[in-house]
């Protein structure tokens, strides 16, 4: 499974995702209700212990954050020691 269809899973199966067709790779989590400030704080543990990462305070930004294109781009940037 590729990262972006794990960031995807994790959406559907640990938040409310009324029309899961609706969750495209650009939709806003923030905006949509999927994620609020307390969900954030479950996709960065998601990312820490999934992609064995370390997310710093600065970069819980939502152009980090706020959509499934967004944390996969985040983590590849990550995971090439950016």
């Amino acid at each position: 499974m590729d990262t972006k269809e794990r960031v995807r899973t994790f959406m559907r199966e640990n938040f409310y995702v009324a029309s899961p067709d609706a969750l495209t790779d650009d939709t806003s989590l923030l905006e949509q209700g999927i994620v609020d400030s307390t969900g954030i704080l479950e996709v960065v543990a998601f990312i820490e212990s999934t992609f064995d990462i370390q997310v710093e305070d600065a970069e819980m930004v939502p152009e980090n954050l706020d959509t499934i294109d967004g944390i996969v781009a985040y983590v590849a940037r990550k995971q090439d020691g950016g």
